[in-house]
């Protein structure tokens, strides 16, 4: 097996963030905490474990922060024990290859994808742990009250590896209908349509989607799937969103070069309040907006430009405490809510698990593959796919390791 992975180790992580704005290599030095792990496959831990070949994955901006080391140990998270050694990569479709003797959901030769991100989080399914805690039994064990607990064995490999091996419950068959391409897809698409689904927007709503990078062009597909209604703005950086975030219906694309704030009021209807070294404000603004970039600067333009009563719903995440403008949530009741990748939904009286729900939609037509993998590389060409994955000015939107 060979298995690109990231350690929870607080000093060599602390030297390569010093040194990367001069030597962007350390990351795959060996004073990072990352680096290429080659093994022969390990055996199964358990009875209810399973082996997976992969055969794509595709890189995400967590893994990213990840390998660049941007996340800060202060965060609320990083106080919890966990999984000493992060696997990298959840965006893969692979075939199981090897069952355990109580595998009872899959056998050799199924196509899946990761459900756990990243593969290998524990909760009380993969630590068998019965009864389950409250979230773990209505199928929400990304929200695991027992994850931190360290109990049972620990599966190694994830999508930046040849293979892993994964609790049963850790993967998701996919039919046979769908290709690789829309397969690998499942869980970003999942990640959008759980966002918008915490906030859903009414018909006729004003909806802005912050960053138009993979997750917010597939949270523009969600709401014109499940909010065919609404009226959708996508702001963009790059001429190439902007061109995608077109071609998959946005009703105005806005440039985040621009006045964003008299933009949004000529869109909105909302006044404008400009102010001296100030940012400024609306009154009146979106009704709801998908925050797809999670850093300080979306964020606090996010709530400014929220109508008061609206929400903003925060889908991309930053790995990093904020120092953050929040006097919109109370002077303007804006509803501030997160929303952590996928689990059970409620929609239109039915209860379902948001893959399901996005395999639903994609054999519908409603969320699309079509044109999102921009850039494909093999897997020993790991380096020039991260690169081209970290430079938006590559035009990449997805970048894909096969294998």
């Amino acid at each position: 097996m060979r298995a690109i992975y990231f350690d929870k180790a607080i000093p060599r992580a602390l030297v390569t963030k010093a040194l990367r704005p001069l030597w962007p290599g350390v990351v795959w030095s060996p004073l990072s905490p990352s680096g290429v792990e080659q093994v022969p496959d390990p055996p199964l831990p358990g009875p209810q474990w399973l082996r997976v070949r992969n055969r794509q994955c595709g890189i995400c901006a967590t893994d990213l922060s990840l390998l660049y080391v941007k996340a800060d140990p202060r965060i609320a998270p990083a106080v919890l024990p966990g999984i000493r050694r992060i696997y990298l990569g959840h965006e893969a479709v692979g075939e199981v290859t090897e069952v355990g003797p109580a595998v009872d959901r899959f056998r050799v030769g199924d196509r899946v994808v990761i459900e756990a991100r990243p593969v290998g989080s524990p909760n009380c399914h993969t630590q068998e742990i019965d009864p389950p805690c409250r979230f773990c039994a209505r199928g929400d064990t990304r929200l695991c009250e027992n994850g931190s607990l360290g109990k049972g064995p620990l599966g190694s490999g994830g999508g930046w590896s040849d293979s892993y091996t994964a609790h049963q419950s850790e993967v998701w068959p996919v039919p046979d209908d769908l290709n690789d391409d829309q397969a690998s897809l499942i869980e970003p698409m999942a990640v959008a349509v759980h966002g918008v689904l915490r906030r859903p927007p009414a018909p006729g709503d004003r909806v802005l989607v912050l960053g138009a990078g993979i997750i917010g062009l597939l949270t523009l597909q969600a709401v014109k799937a499940l909010a065919p209604q609404a009226h959708v703005t996508v702001l963009v950086r790059y001429a190439h969103q902007g061109q995608a975030a077109k071609r998959l219906g946005a009703d105005e694309v806005m440039s985040d070069r621009g006045d964003i704030y008299a933009k949004s009021a000529q869109i909105t209807g909302a006044k404008y309040y400009r102010g001296q070294f100030n940012r400024g404000m609306l009154l009146g603004g979106y009704d709801i907006l998908y925050d797809c970039v999670g850093d300080r600067s979306t964020l606090r333009d996010s709530l400014r430009l929220a109508r008061a009563g609206g929400a903003v719903v925060l889908v991309g995440i930053s790995l990093n405490p904020l120092s953050l403008d929040t006097t919109p949530v109370w002077f303007q009741e804006v509803d501030l809510v997160g929303a952590k990748t996928f689990g059970m939904e409620v929609l239109n009286g039915r209860t379902l698990h948001t893959f399901d729900l996005v395999i639903e939609q994609l054999r519908k037509g409603a969320l699309s593959a079509s044109g999102l993998i921009t850039h494909r590389f093999p897997f020993l060409q790991y380096r020039r796919a991260v690169a081209t994955a970290s430079n938006k000015r590559s035009g990449s939107i997805k970048v894909t390791l096969t294998f």
